[in-house]
């Protein structure tokens, strides 16, 4: 409200309205809810506040006028990814998605939205055959909070204060990380980093032999890495890891299971990762979602933060029911004598996932991922016989590669500008990340990128180099 008007789309604005909930906490004054602050914290004077807008139409116009400004990946030619990048969604998934009994849904619980607990059961299945896990839970707020949550259980299982990240981890990974093991001293656990080989951009094997100890709670590596190679030692790190008794932790891209073993055929005890390749849309930092899978052993699951969906007999003979399993091991059961905490969850996108999975199937997996693999090796192809221009690292990769600019004489920045100006948005810049690399770009292709744009990519590159 502003100079005594109000929004009267916006219903708890209205003078009694606030009124009444003023009233139901006992104060007279909306600056009374702010008393706690000290004084000199608070700020004195008028904002700086355009004047209101009193009716929606005007907030969508104004508002459609602001994202009109944005650069989307619609209308331009995306090549970036480094932990989310365009996949094509069927419509069917969005059709299914917001339909009224499920664009409505939060997280569900026991006293509403029981049709929330059948699409949970259903996506954590379909999520367990995929990954050959025993138990996958509901998704979490996205990837990195799952890798932060798989460590804590490491720690809590193994009774340990250390774990080994590969350095090649993606470093938005690396920072949640860090502060999820920065909690209680149950929780707490220092952090150690694998070298990367910088021919291949794989573990340092040396490396990792050296910093295992009896007192590792865990080594977490990303399969396809953070720079896009598959990791071909990933069945050496998980033995080396079970040697010193510690979890072997396994980040993985979902889409790339249709080409890829899972990770517990080469030894993960944990599987983590996103679920936003499998038929969410990119939407300005959101379109994410973290999953864990674990084995069916109450050491892992008893610990597992989430509520776990499920299945049960009912009392009619024949009948099965879908149930909140583990509620009170949970973060929510449990409140404030939890080991962990629960924020925002991601049911919606788990729902996507799962009608993404039952419409491709086994084979639509198989196919999907053939597909991204050609496209991206014709993409590295292509870009590494550009004068000056060369593929970093050797060996397999998935759907991202590195291209190194360093003979160029141009910065990622400089050739990201002028990319953008032929309506493509470039790699990601690891210069910052990777120093050592120098000017050095991750690039993502996916499914939907077609030979024209590849090949459109390609020819503006050389022109920029050239």
């Amino acid at each position: 409200m502003k100079n005594g008007n109000v929004y009267p789309y916006i219903p708890n604005t209205a003078p009694q309205t606030r009124a009444e909930m003023m009233g139901e906490i006992g104060i007279t004054d909306v600056e009374q809810l702010f008393e706690v602050i000290p004084e000199h914290l608070r700020f004195k004077g008028l904002l700086n506040l355009p004047e209101p807008m009193l009716d929606e139409y005007s907030v969508r116009r104004h508002t459609e006028r602001l994202l009109s400004k944005n650069l989307n990946a619609n209308e331009y030619a995306c090549f970036l990814g480094a932990g989310c990048a365009p996949h094509f969604v069927p419509a069917v998934v969005d059709e299914i998605i917001t339909r009224g009994e499920n664009v409505t849904s939060f997280a569900g619980s026991s006293m509403c939205n029981h049709g929330l607990f059948q699409t949970m059961f259903e996506f954590q299945s379909q999520m367990g055959d995929l990954l050959e896990m025993d138990f996958v839970g509901p998704p979490m707020f996205d990837s990195t909070v799952a890798a932060g949550h798989s460590l804590r259980i490491a720690v809590r299982v193994t009774g340990r204060k250390k774990v080994i990240l590969a350095k090649s981890v993606n470093p938005e990974t690396q920072m949640m990380v860090s502060n999820y093991l920065k909690g209680t001293d149950e929780d707490f656990a220092e952090i150690m980093y694998a070298a990367y080989d910088p021919k291949t951009g794989l573990i340092d094997l040396v490396d990792l032999k050296q910093k295992l100890s009896t007192e590792v709670a865990a080594v977490l590596i990303e399969n396809p890495t953070f720079f896009g190679a598959i990791e071909t030692q990933a069945a050496e790190i998980g033995k080396l890891a079970r040697e010193y008794g510690a979890e072997f932790i396994v980040y993985t891209d979902p889409i790339s299971l249709g080409v890829m073993e899972p990770p517990v055929t080469y030894g993960a005890s944990m599987v983590v990762g996103d679920l936003h390749s499998l038929g969410l849309h990119m939407s300005a930092g959101g379109g994410v979602a973290g999953f864990v899978g674990l084995p069916d052993d109450p050491k892992y699951v008893g610990k597992y933060k989430d509520t776990i969906y499920s299945i049960c007999d009912t009392l009619v003979e024949g009948e099965l029911g879908f149930y909140s399993a583990n509620y009170m091991n949970s973060a929510y059961g449990s409140r404030d004598k939890g080991n962990d905490f629960t924020g925002t969850g991601a049911s919606l996108h788990g729902l996507a996932a799962g009608v993404y999975l039952s419409l491709m199937g086994p084979q639509g997996m198989l196919e999907v991922g053939n597909t991204i693999m050609k496209k991206a090796q014709y993409a590295a192809r292509k870009l590494g016989q550009i004068p000056a221009v060369q593929i970093q690292f050797t060996g397999p990769f998935f759907k991202e590669f590195v291209v190194n600019f360093n003979l160029t004489g141009k910065t990622v920045a400089e050739i990201n500008k002028q990319l953008l100006a032929a309506r493509i948005f470039g790699g990601k810049d690891l210069s910052a990340s990777y120093p050592e690399l120098g000017q050095c770009a991750l690039y993502c292709v996916t499914e939907i990128h077609t030979q024209e744009e590849i090949d459109h990519l390609v020819s503006t590159i050389a022109q920029i180099v050239g």
